[in-house]
């Protein structure tokens, strides 16, 4: 029996070759499909794993401690409880205290947290030493501003007004280093409200005022936990840490949920996407390996009669058949084993994990064997049939014609399930069952309804062209209705372009995807993340770095509050910025507003008033540096009743100038510097303000008697303001209604209110009834206008505003808001402009692009399913190249038969010759193009769509998932490949022709 078999293979070597292709093919796509699966899903996770905010991948175990005035022990005695306690690798964990106090600012009393944390200078960029003594302290640069301490001051802070104060000597100022970092990931460490912490060393909290702090233990959770490694299970390990942490009164923060979900969905995409992807070029497939088996079995036709005319059962023969199909088999899966796991490590790269090596080289084994398995029950089908003829059919030449009612059956039964799949993608489940192969059914359903159209139209047309003399129409269609099989093969062609250019149209839909979230998460092509001392500076380096403004834009974001705000330089949006239909019309945000004075530039100023009250009161104005951001405060003491003038000196004003932010109104200051809202029945009236060094006149009649330069404050009882007859009048009511707190300053307006903002998202429910405010750029709110409306905004995404970043700071003066602070750079902005912003004053912490952000996105499971669907088309491609190639191969003995004999009756040669070129360019061509029909049916029929992103930003709306570029490339890749393929079947048939003489 084997020299039988051996024989056989050995007389039929092209017959072989090609189902051992077909099988080598599909086993390569089945092998690489579980190491590709790993490798990516590995890849994904570390990939969701740095983008994820730090939070995200750290542990915090907090708890409020009582430490008698031993916080070394305290601080040990608690790690060592939650090192117990905690169920996970503890690798270099970071511990820390810290307490709310105030600190003392005029009238106000801003919180700070005064801060302990490991190592915490090698994580600061320091001006200064590091503190090392007990109560000395580092503060930074923004609250250093806020207070008006420089490094060698103190600052009092206390738990209440009463209370004695905890002094620090200020030795150093601070910027974060890479705030981003996980050691930055607790936000107790950060600026919540209030100022930034400042840092002291440990033996600081001996004091009294500090025995009661919040100690944290914080650890970075191992990438490997929570990718899930060896079927690790990080969420209910957690959950059971919790109750147990709970039961010795400590807190765990356990932010990491949303990321553990997001990895998940990841793998599961990914793990759905390669099987659907393999299953359909498996049974594409097994499909060629029968089409390939029942051409080549018309030359097993007569070696079946003769053994059957020989006695011969059944059963021997249809080992005998399978044998010879066995060895290409066997050897075509050997073969993919290899070439699958080259494939997954050239498009995923390779599996480092031991135990993933092991599942991923079991499942491909297995997914081989599933090929080989499938090919041989296809073949033994196909051969089962043809061994049931008598054997005057099996040594008949002519075979029958395409198909009898069975063949009907199965194609309506196929039409059914390709219906199935439609209704099923269309009503809601499109991530499960027959929905997921849809496209492929629907194009299936396409195929099998034009072979039958095709062959009937071949038929019809065909006859009626040759009996009206056009002969190589004529001839061609008889050729394409009457070959045996052709059909099939058409269909094939069509599933396999389908496929294809579905595949390619997924793909490139994909990444315009990524592009375009990654351009509406950063705004622009570039993004530098900066530090700088305020917005103010920030905007003059930006300024100053790019003059002309058409290379980078100065912009503020501030995602912590509810609204979240986009502030941008507005003059230069148009240039900066990437602009989408989605944002609406580019605003004209920022409405210029004349100055309340002239830029101070002097050494010291002169105040002419009238004092009206008799209760003591304390005058102060605060200025701003136009440079720099930072607060300047004339104070001009307690004036005496009646008229007079007043000096102050002023330093931080020659360079830059500063401009008028409020009048402050308060008590006289304490001994210990402390002051408190202004008495009942203070009035002071300003007649005139003029500075010296140089003498020049600041605010004169115009500007102090216009009131539209003016404003109160918004909360509790505010300063009566009156600018009439060329003075300025701020005067105290008593406060009977015993409102919250009295107010001590009065504004100076240098912009235009309300200020105007673009919404994107829903109205705010309070807007309905109130004058629409933003809190977020004021505390006590300022009053906004809608100017525009958007479907979404860059950066803050469907819900936030964009307001003019000169507007709001502005408003904000010297009010430390929250925000990060970033520049906008146009594509054509180089390293000369970022030396430019450094030279400027601006520190870059971070830097980000949108080519940089879309190949972060590469990793998730959209990109990761549709490059591997790209190369599974390009298998598919082949697949039916190689069901061409067999056909031509085994057709081209009848029809060069067929054309001698035509000849004879007289057929010109070189009709024939466009005939042979003909017949398969046909098939080939209408294939192509029916799959490329099929495939942009198949997108609005089972509603094919790019795959969302697992992480849920759903901001801008999916690009088409099959695009005209997809069409405009796989419609001439397709052909380059099948005609290729044709062309090399057609040939030696082509040549038989030309060099034959027949008379």
């Amino acid at each position: 029996m084997f020299t039988v078999i051996w024989g056989a293979v050995r007389t039929r070597t092209a017959q072989v070759l090609t189902v051992l292709i077909l099988t080598a093919l599909a086993a390569s796509i089945a092998a690489a499909a579980p190491w590709f699966a790993l490798v990516a899903a590995d890849r994904a996770a570390a990939a969701d794993v740095a983008a994820a905010p730090a939070e995200q991948r750290t542990l915090s175990i907090r708890q409020r401690a009582e430490t008698d005035g031993d916080p070394r022990a305290s601080l040990r005695e608690f790690a060592a409880t939650v090192r117990g306690q905690l169920p996970l690798p503890a690798a270099d964990p970071i511990t820390g205290l810290v307490q709310p106090l105030n600190a003392t600012h005029g009238t106000d009393t801003p919180a700070i947290q005064v801060a302990y944390r490991d190592d915490f200078c090698a994580h600061l960029r320091l001006e200064g030493p590091c503190p090392a003594a007990p109560f000395e302290a580092t503060i930074s640069r923004n609250a250093a501003q806020q207070l008006g301490v420089s490094a060698g001051q103190t600052i009092d802070l206390r738990n209440t007004l009463l209370a004695e104060p905890v002094r620090l000597r200020v030795v150093s100022l601070y910027e974060l280093n890479e705030p981003g970092s996980p050691y930055w990931s607790n936000p107790l460490f950060r600026k919540d409200t209030g100022l930034d912490p400042t840092f002291t060393p440990l033996d600081t909290f001996q004091n009294r005022q500090l025995w009661q702090p919040t100690i944290a233990y914080d650890v970075q959770i191992p990438e490997g936990l929570l990718r899930g490694d060896n079927g690790y299970r990080l969420g209910p390990v957690l959950q059971a840490a919790t109750v147990r942490l709970d039961q010795v009164d400590l807190r765990l923060v356990n932010l990491s949920g949303p990321l553990l979900d997001t990895i998940i969905r990841d793998r599961a995409a990914i793990e759905r996407g390669v099987l659907v992807s393999m299953v359909q070029i498996l049974i594409l497939a097994w499909f060629a390996i029968g089409l390939a088996g029942r051409y080549t079995g018309r030359d097993r036709r007569g070696d079946a009669a003769l053994l059957k005319l020989r006695g011969s059962t059944r059963w021997s023969m249809l080992r005998l058949a399978l044998g010879q199909h066995l060895v290409p088999l066997v050897l075509g899966a050997l073969a993919g084993l290899p070439l699958g796991y080259l494939m997954a490590r050239v498009l995923a790269g390779p599996v480092t994990r031991p135990d993933a090596q092991r599942t991923a080289l079991l499942l491909s084994v297995a997914a081989v064997a599933a090929v080989l398995a499938g090919g041989l029950i296809v073949l033994a089908v196909i051969e089962g049939v043809v061994l049931r003829r008598p054997v005057a059919d099996l040594l008949r030449n002519v075979v029958g014609g395409r198909g009898d009612w069975r063949a009907g059956l199965a194609d309506l039964l196929l039409l059914a399930i390709a219906v199935a799949a439609v209704y099923q993608a269309r009503s809601g489940a499109a991530g499960a069952g027959l929905a997921l192969a849809a496209p492929a059914l629907v194009a299936l359903a396409v195929a099998l309804l034009l072979a039958r159209l095709l062959g009937r139209v071949a038929d019809r047309g065909g006859g009626a062209a040759v009996r009206t003399g056009r002969l190589r129409l004529g001839l061609t269609a008889v050729q394409v209705s009457r070959q045996p099989g052709s059909d099939r093969v058409f269909a094939l062609v069509v599933v396999a372009v389908a496929v294809f250019g579905t595949a390619l149209g997924g793909w490139w839909g994909e990444r315009t995807a990524r592009i375009e979230r990654s351009a509406a998460e950063l705004g622009a092509a570039r993004v530098l993340t900066v530090q700088a001392p305020s917005r103010t500076a920030l905007l003059r380096a930006v300024r100053q770095a790019d003059p002309v403004g058409d290379r980078a834009m100065a912009v503020v974001v501030d995602r912590s509050s509810t609204l979240p705000v986009l502030a941008v330089d507005s003059t230069r949006l148009a240039a900066v910025a990437r602009w989408r239909p989605e944002y609406g019309p580019r605003p004209d945000l920022f409405q210029a507003s004349p100055a309340v004075s002239p830029p101070i530039t002097g050494t010291g100023l002169s105040l002419r008033l009238r004092y009206d009250s008799a209760v003591p009161a304390a005058l102060s104005l605060v200025l701003q540096n136009e440079d720099t951001g930072a607060p300047v405060r004339a104070r001009f003491g307690v004036p005496a009743k009646g008229e007079q003038t007043l000096t102050a000196p002023i330093d931080g004003c020659t360079t830059g100038g500063c401009r008028i932010l409020r009048w402050e109104l308060t008590s006289p200051p304490q001994p210990d510097g402390r002051m408190f809202p202004p008495p009942a029945g203070a009035a002071v009236t300003v007649r005139g303000l003029t500075q010296q060094g140089p003498d020049a006149v600041v605010l004169d009649a115009t500007a102090l008697g216009d009131i539209a330069r003016w404003r109160p404050g918004t909360l509790g009882a505010a300063l009566d303001v009156t600018a009439a007859g060329g003075t300025l009048r701020l005067s105290v009511d008593a406060n009977p209604a015993g409102l919250p707190q009295i107010g001590d300053a009065a504004y100076a307006v240098d912009t235009t209110l309300p200020l105007p903002i673009v919404k994107a998202g829903p109205p705010l429910p309070e807007w309905q009834f109130t004058e629409p405010a933003l809190f977020a750029i004021d505390g006590p709110g300022v009053p906004v206008r809608i100017a525009g409306t958007a479907r979404a905004l860059p950066v803050v995404g469907r819900t936030g505003v964009l307001v003019d970043l000169e507007a709001s700071r502005r408003i904000i003066g010297d009010t430390d808001a929250p925000g990060d602070f970033q520049v906008w750079l146009t594509p054509s902005a180089g390293a000369a402009t970022i030396r430019a912003l450094t030279a400027a004053g601006l520190t870059v912490v971070g830097d980000a692009s949108i080519s940089g952000r879309a190949d972060a996105l590469a990793d998730q499971a959209p990109a990761v399913t549709s490059r591997f669907a790209i190369a599974a088309g390009v298998v598919a491609l082949l697949l039916a190249a190689a069901a061409i190639g067999v056909a031509g191969a085994v057709d081209r003995r009848t029809r060069l038969d067929q054309l001698r004999a035509l000849r004879v009756q007289g057929l010109d040669g070189r009709t024939a010759v466009a005939v042979a070129y003909a017949g398969t360019a046909v098939l080939i061509g209408a294939g192509v193009l029916a799959g490329i029909v099929a495939a942009a049916l198949a997108r609005p029929l089972a509603r094919v769509t790019v795959p969302a992103f697992t992480d849920g930003w759903d901001v801008l709306p999916l690009p088409s998932a099959l695009g005209g570029m997809a069409l405009a490339v796989a419609l001439p890749a397709a052909l380059v490949v099948l005609g290729l393929t044709g062309l090399l079947a057609v040939l030696p048939l082509i040549r038989r022709l030309r060099t034959e003489d027949i008379r």
